[in-house]
């Protein structure tokens, strides 16, 4: 069966780096667009950033954009999320998830997720 497995979270300081990784297995990794989301506690959650099935596209949310990079690995079914210059409100559950050759097209699998909480 498919399986997304987060990793890397953590507690950090503000300003701070987290690097985030998410293992894929059990589907064709190199037909999913990926995606990373996060949740705050009380809230919904958040599209974080994306990145088409080549690696050649990436979309991000205004308040990461300049802070935080989403690479991907097809080699190695992973794909990340390097974190700089944290701040408190990034502090949540980030999950990654993939959609079938296209951003866009819904996501059809997801992570457990991985804790995030930056100490300000």
């Amino acid at each position: 069966q498919v399986q997304l497995v987060e990793s890397g979270g953590g507690l950090v300081q503000a300003g701070g780096s987290l690097r985030l990784s998410c293992a894929a297995s059990g589907l064709t990794f190199s037909s999913y667009a990926m995606g990373w989301l996060r949740q705050a506690p009380g809230k919904e959650r958040d599209f974080v950033a994306a990145i088409s099935w080549s690696g050649g596209s990436t979309y991000y949310a205004d308040s990461v954009k300049g802070r935080f990079t989403i690479s991907r690995d097809n080699a190695e079914n992973t794909v990340y999320l390097q974190m700089n210059s944290l701040k408190h409100e990034d502090t949540a559950v980030y999950y990654c998830a993939a959609e079938f050759l296209r951003i866009g097209a819904g996501y059809e699998y997801w992570g457990q997720g991985t804790q995030v909480t930056v100490s300000s």
